[in-house]
């Protein structure tokens, strides 16, 4: 990684403005999921130990420019307060004379969090005006949220024209881990992609092609595939419009690309339709692809074998309905016990390979779904190609 990190800037007694991922889900008033919270732990507590007067700020939810109440910071700044074992002060506001006075109240070692940025509009539009106002808040800026560094808003990418921009400890992590799987991965190299659109993915998939040594493909992206290849696969998910995009990968990628050969078929879009097991050729009319099957599981569990990089995009099937989460777990418990560097990359991959308990078996589970994907896809994501370079002054 060739970007500055907090570490190669003198933090002591400066206000050190962080942006983080604190877009976690929320009920009753309280977070339900803490996972991104806790993924910020390293880099608050440096800061905090380094004797920094630490100001956090986050969106959270969509709440389009507008005052939400179940949108505010609150119940994250309590839990945040929890982990640290200290209290997390907040703000009403993210910018203006009265959060700016309580930024120079802050001693050493104290931690502030920001109302969510969202709450205004010019946040996502990057204006710059609004970058600068959050800017008046630090004297050096930190990014660790890699869940939001593919978007060019103000407090991602705006707010490094006017401060000294860094990254924190999980945006290290995340760039490290991707970067080497792309620039250069042990061997073999093998990609896992799934989830529900080819359109999604057509960049990735592109991308991948060209570093892999084999890229499986499983979710409903594979159905377009099947159909490319002249299978009738009855009221599966199809994406038409890119049937000649599969046709053309099919024709390129020769035996790198893998598809399934089974699936596990349903009479209805329910966890308690009527099920059995198919061959790809064979859908019955009416019926639709919700699963890898058991001979794709063993197929794709002999093309990992002996892969030392991997990366996971994606389920392989419907798995939030527990009869259609078979060939996710099981392809999740394959990668889980091989001897190489797995990354698994954001979203819903990441929610299922936890709901098998797999996930502290994985070298990398990335914080950012859309990121991660912009990332393999080889694009420049403008939160990182902000930061300062390494040797730049």
């Amino acid at each position: 990684m060739n970007k500055k990190t907090v570490r190669d800037i003198d933090v002591r007694g400066k206000r050190v403005l962080v942006r983080v991922d604190f877009n976690v889900p929320l009920a009753e008033g309280k977070v339900t999921d803490d996972t991104r919270i806790r993924a910020a732990l390293p880099t608050i507590r440096y800061l905090i130990d380094q004797g920094a007067r630490v100001i956090l700020m986050s969106h959270l939810g969509r709440p389009k420019g507008q005052v939400k109440e179940d949108l505010r910071m609150a119940p994250v700044a309590a839990r945040l307060s929890e982990l640290l074992g200290q209290p997390v002060l907040t703000a009403q506001d993210c910018i203006g004379p009265q959060v700016q006075a309580m930024v120079q109240e802050l001693k050493p070692g104290q931690v502030l969090l920001l109302e969510n940025t969202r709450f205004h509009e010019e946040e996502t539009k990057n204006d710059p005006e609004f970058a600068r106002q959050l800017a008046l808040l630090g004297d050096v800026f930190v990014n660790d949220a890699f869940g939001a560094v593919h978007r060019a808003h103000a407090s991602t990418e705006g707010i490094a024209h006017y401060l000294p921009a860094v990254a924190g400890f999980l945006l290290e992590k995340e760039i490290t881990f991707l970067g080497k799987a792309l620039e250069s991965p042990e061997r073999p190299f093998a990609a896992i992609l799934g989830g529900a659109k080819i359109s999604d993915k057509i960049g990735v998939i592109e991308n991948l092609l060209g570093k892999v040594d084999v890229l499986l493909i499983g979710g409903g992206m594979a159905n377009t595939f099947f159909k490319a290849q002249g299978y009738d696969v009855g009221e599966s998910l199809v994406e038409d419009e890119s049937l000649d995009t599969a046709r053309d990968m099919l024709a390129r990628a020769g035996g790198k690309l893998v598809l399934p050969v089974d699936a596990v078929v349903a009479d209805a879009f329910s966890a308690d339709a009527q099920s059995k097991v198919v061959e790809v050729d064979a859908v019955p009319a009416g019926w639709r692809i919700l699963d890898i099957g058991p001979k794709t599981v063993d197929l794709f569990k002999e093309k990992l074998a002996g892969a030392k990089t991997v990366v996971w995009n994606g389920p392989m099937g419907v798995f939030e309905f527990p009869k259609f989460a078979v060939g996710t777990v099981e392809i999740a418990k394959a990668v889980a016990a091989l001897e190489a560097m797995t990354i698994i990359g954001g979203g819903d991959s990441v929610a299922a390979v936890e709901q098998a308990g797999l996930a502290d078996k994985m070298s990398h589970i990335s914080t950012g779904g859309g990121a991660s994907l912009e990332f393999l896809e080889g694009k420049t994501l403008p939160g990182i190609a902000a930061l300062a370079d390494v040797g730049q002054t």
